[in-house]
């Protein structure tokens, strides 16, 4: 790990007792890292291999496209407006979004295909985006951002998020982070109003030992304290859990529950879950990387009860009730 050595002023200068609040991402590498981590997880016996490697090219797919891509920034007015009223400052939902965005799924799938064989299966739901109008690619990402479970169709949803990401992602990158309102909702992002996908407690300068939460939606990532639920705020009922070796005792089950990178953190409260690494354990955790690859995890909490607090937005899920148009609980 690399660190810059900080000069005499430079370490006077620093505010001792300040946490960072935000955490903008790096429009060079945030896609690149992702891409890295998939691979990477993919090569350790993932029971989803393949499915992140072709995740990993589409995350090549976004760092290609956002080197040359400009979304429309937000207004003075708008950001005046959202510190008012304590709102995002980019917000998904409003429904007014860039309509180049559409433009970028076009330009992912093209950069997918030029990246090299793709199978039948794949090669027909490209086929299917690209048909798509843009009437129902925008009911798509109205579906996608209200998480309108039943809205929304599963195999076409990761490259549909793919895109919206870049636009997002690249608005984040630029902010100045002074202009990111404080909301009243902890749990969402300040920039996009989106929920997290994961979190992390990472570790290096003002950073170090602190938990934040990653968007996936802009990637941005906010601080929020340890113990205290993502999705209602609770400091009641919140346990740790980790996949153990199946046939070890209740004692080593325990000591490698405490060394795990990776954790489901769960709410009593709440009864859902949202994943949790420590970059002290493992330096090159990416959150969004490391979410989707853990599904074992998944199935462990789903059994325990738990269900996500949000979906992956590269991993929806394909069954949802119709009464409540939530997916259904693993059993």
């Amino acid at each position: 790990m690399v660190q810059r050595i900080l000069e005499a002023g430079e370490i006077e200068s620093l505010d001792q007792s300040a946490i960072p609040r935000i955490r903008t991402p790096e429009r060079a590498s945030v896609f690149l890292a992702r891409a890295a981590r998939l691979r990477q997880l993919a090569e350790r016996s993932n029971p989803i291999a393949g499915y992140l490697r072709l995740m990993a090219a589409l995350a090549d797919a976004q760092q290609e496209t956002i080197a040359s891509f400009k979304a429309k920034p937000p207004s003075a007015e708008l950001i005046a407006s959202a510190q008012k009223h304590s709102m995002p400052l980019i917000p998904a939902l409003s429904g007014a979004r860039d309509p180049a965005w559409r433009d970028v799924l076009i330009s992912l799938l093209d950069k997918l295909q030029a990246a090299g064989p793709l199978t039948p299966a794949l090669e027909q739901l490209i086929k299917k985006l690209r048909s798509l109008d843009a009437v129902t690619l925008e009911a798509q990402a109205d579906a996608i951002f209200a998480q309108r479970f039943a809205e929304v169709d599963p195999a076409s949803a990761p490259f549909i998020s793919a895109a919206l990401q870049v636009v997002w992602t690249d608005l984040a990158a630029d902010i100045d982070k002074r202009d990111v309102p404080y909301l009243e909702t902890l749990g969402l992002c300040p920039v996009c109003g989106s929920h997290p996908v994961a979190s992390t407690v990472r570790v290096g300068g003002v950073y170090d030992n602190y938990r934040f939460l990653q968007c996936g939606l802009c990637a941005t990532e906010w601080h929020m304290v340890r113990s205290k639920c993502s999705n209602c705020d609770s400091t009641k009922g919140i346990a740790y859990h980790a996949l153990g070796t199946p046939d070890a005792d209740a004692g080593t089950k325990e000591a490698e529950s405490k060394k795990a990178p990776l954790k489901a953190e769960s709410c009593d409260e709440c009864h859902t879950y949202r994943k949790i690494g420590y970059q002290d354990k493992d330096y090159d955790f990416e959150p969004f990387a490391d979410d989707l690859a853990s599904l074992t995890l998944d199935l462990l909490m789903g059994e325990e009860g738990y269900r996500r607090a949000s979906p992956h937005p590269w991993l929806w899920p394909e069954q949802v009730d119709e009464k409540t148009d939530q997916p259904y609980k693993s059993n």
